[in-house]
């Protein structure tokens, strides 16, 4: 055999790519489908209607019921808990169970709990002990009961698992660009720039001022306002075609994501003077909403509905097939 099979493991399937391994007290039923260089440890148990990628970790005591899809490289840590039954009954069993999906590179943490239905999104990380009751966004970071977002993997964090509560832990921002110098754009964000606006202050207050010939790399076609946004909701979750948009957080605080499809970067807007330059191809998420937060976001075209791109998958796709990706 081209996979391996403990002595004391049961694997009634015949779907199991090469590479893989299944440990002791394992029981995978006929029907499951597992990808190659896995690791399917002590104790799993794995239900027919089952897939899962390839080079995908699934540790002790974790068990996989019908209509659990795991993409590649996703780890599953000990004791988390899926489930396929909204409603369940003693031997009262449904038409279909419902179809619980983690995309590519999504992690699990131990003892975490997956309600039914839900999709993790790719590059996503739970938690150790979140509750999972609604689908997450790809790259996230979740923690909590119910799970909340706290965070988002980017480059900085180097693959690294960050630990506890990290709703007051600051990010690391970029350095400032002054506005008008002409300097080049942060790497690794597809041209996304932190803008530092002109700021006076005299007695009589402060006034922070942009110009949209100087200090916008684009003529404004129209502005919205975000506000009233709960703390734990995100936004933005999209890329656009063409359109740039140039954000300023005038009132309160409010953290950015910037992904242009290779790198990602965080930024944090707390200051009016502050302005982030997201151009045409940035998939932007905007996030822990301060509960005073005001919005500010210049637009270079008119709303076009076909210029979102709101699947982060498409997205993906969109940016490798680039002229220079």
């Amino acid at each position: 055999m081209s996979h391996y099979v403990h002595p004391n493991a049961l694997c009634e399937s015949d779907s199991i790519g090469a590479g893989t391994r299944v440990w002791a007290f394992a029981h995978v039923l006929p029907g499951a489908r597992i990808g190659r260089d896995c690791n399917v440890c002590d104790g799993v148990f794995i239900e027919g209607d089952v897939v899962v990628g390839d080079r995908t970790t699934i540790k002790c005591g974790v068990q996989l019921w019908d209509g659990v899809r795991l993409g590649d490289d996703v780890f599953v840590g000990p004791n988390a808990t899926f489930s396929n039954d909204i409603f369940p009954r003693s031997r009262q069993r449904p038409e279909r169970y419902a179809e619980t999906v983690v995309e590519d590179g999504a992690s699990i943490g131990a003892n975490a709990t997956l309600l039914p239905g839900v999709r993790i999104g790719r590059g996503a990380m739970i938690g150790a002990g979140a509750v999972i009751t609604r689908s997450v966004p790809a790259n996230a970071i979740v923690v909590g009961n119910p799970a909340r977002i706290v965070g988002y993997v980017t480059d900085d964090d180097a693959g690294q698992v960050l630990a506890g509560d990290t709703r007051d832990a600051p990010r690391e921002s970029a350095s400032l660009t002054p506005a008008g110098t002409g300097s080049d754009p942060l790497p690794g964000t597809g041209g996304a720039r932190l803008v530092r606006l002109p700021r006076f202050i005299d007695l009589r207050g402060s006034l922070a001022v942009g110009e949209f010939a100087r200090d916008l790399p684009f003529a404004p076609a129209r502005y919205f306002l975000v506000f009233d946004v709960p703390s734990r909701e995100t936004r933005g979750e999209h890329a656009h075609r063409e359109c740039h948009q140039f954000l300023v957080c005038v009132h309160g605080s409010v953290r950015v994501l910037a992904d242009d499809g290779r790198h990602r970067r965080e930024f944090t807007l707390d200051a009016p003077e502050l302005g982030l330059h997201l151009p045409p191809m940035t998939w932007g998420t905007q996030y822990r909403y301060s509960p005073d937060a005001v919005l500010l976001v210049f637009a270079s075209h008119a709303y076009d509905a076909a210029d979102y791109i709101r699947d982060y998958d498409t997205f993906l796709a969109l940016a490798a097939a680039a002229p220079g990706a």
